[in-house]
């Protein structure tokens, strides 16, 4: 198999894009689902602000260098990733944030067009921080939280229902939603749709607005390789920007922030989704990665994942190893990842990890291998594979260290 993926490696005309990335030699990294890999081009961008924008301009920078736009620019550079307007998407706190801006912008749009209505409808298993941004808000009396399992969502919306909330690639599984039926049904039937894009965007073909999505949130330290904790970003469609309320009504979010205003006056659009001072640092970092996942495209990105993806399934098939696999078999249907259920799942990533090859583990037995296809090879999959055959084969997972948890894992 190590014979065939060089030549596939060979073939891959994404192959160049690797050496744009900063990549610890001896590793094979497939956790780019959770934190992506370090363009070589931020460390030099970062030493640039720090030096020059910060410590030479100092506060002039927010005009000399357009600090101040940068939420806009960096959403405007990730609209085309998600298929929406420049306009449309806007960088800007973390998921979490943007989920409770949101839902709470939802719940008021419902209200605005006279629909007494505060279910907001989930799955359980959804990302947990989905699920307790509706929980707190259900705990100040603002919403009601509803779950149905995925196969009945559709069946579970009624004229209660607000605000449909999903996640279009699965955490755990990275199973698909079918992003643009369901827009539809919870469009039938009264509700919103807000999607969380956080394992999708800079890796899958997303359409927002081919799919007349109204909302959503999505991560910036995954594939879009922003660097941890990297800002998000937020989509409100278009059409939706008059009645546009958020609760966080923070001083950047106003319509002139250097009026000094004692009342506040919301920008327009999605400009009034800022609150707080933007993070220069992190935001110059993030629109490094944004830059050069459009750079390559994600339509390549999302071929090359399938492949790799598939590949790495022919090299464990040609060890005659069968894990239980969770992801759907067809990569049509999944996101960038796969996902094996194993009783002692972190112990195995544990043993992984210790040979060099990172992935990760998900509470409470899945083992889950993410395909970031801009700097990975077919070779890191067929010696991926043999690492977890090996470690399979011989038991090395076993090792007492490999069960000590770690905090974060």
């Amino acid at each position: 198999m190590l014979e065939k993926a060089r030549e596939l490696d060979a073939a891959d005309s994404l192959a160049p894009f690797r050496d744009r990335f900063d990549l610890p030699e001896g590793v094979i990294y497939l956790d780019g689902n959770s934190l992506g890999c370090l363009p070589r081009a931020t460390p030099a961008r970062l030493a640039e602000v720090v030096a020059q924008e910060w410590g030479k301009n100092l506060i002039r920078s927010w005009n000399s260098a357009d600090w101040i736009s940068l939420p806009q620019r960096i959403g405007g550079k990730i609209a085309p990733l998600v298929g929406a307007q420049a306009h449309e998407v806007i960088a800007c706190d973390s998921v979490s944030v943007n989920l409770f801006k949101l839902i709470s912008a939802a719940l008021a749009m419902q209200a605005q067009n006279g629909k007494r209505r505060k279910v907001i409808l989930s799955e359980p298993g959804n990302f947990p921080t989905d699920l307790y941004m509706i929980e707190g808000l259900e705990a100040q009396g603002l919403a009601e939280r509803r779950l149905a399992p995925r196969e009945s969502i559709a069946d579970a919306m009624d004229e209660d229902v607000a605000l449909l909330l999903l996640t279009h690639a699965h955490y755990k599984t990275g199973e698909l939603f079918d992003m643009a039926a369901l827009t539809r049904a919870a469009h039938a039937a009264g509700a919103l749709v807000l999607w969380d894009l956080s394992h999708s965007c800079g890796a899958l073909p997303v359409d927002l607005n081919g799919c007349e999505a109204d909302l959503a949130v999505g991560c910036g330290y995954k594939y879009l390789n922003g660097g941890p904790g990297a800002p998000a970003f937020a989509f409100v469609a278009e059409r939706h920007h008059d009645a546009l309320q958020q609760p966080l009504s923070g001083w950047m979010g106003h319509a002139a922030p250097f009026a000094f205003s004692d009342d506040y006056q919301p920008a327009p659009g999605v400009d009034s989704l800022l609150c707080g001072t933007a993070p220069i640092l992190a935001m110059a970092a993030l629109e490094v990665g944004v830059e050069l996942i459009a750079e390559i495209g994600v339509a390549r990105l999302h071929a090359k994942s399938q492949a790799l993806s598939e590949f790495f399934r022919e090299c464990l098939a040609a060890q005659g190893l069968e894990l239980d696999l969770v992801s759907p078999p067809d990569p049509a249907k999944r996101g960038s990842q796969l996902s094996f259920r194993h009783p002692q799942a972190y112990a195995l990533s544990q043993a992984l990890i210790a040979r060099g090859v990172i992935g990760d583990f998900r509470d409470p037995d899945i083992l889950r291998l993410g395909f970031a296809p801009a700097y990975l090879r077919f070779e890191d999959m067929a010696e991926a594979a043999r690492h977890l055959g090996e470690v399979l084969a011989t038991g090395e997972w076993q090792r007492p260290e490999f069960a000590q948890r770690a905090a974060v894992t």
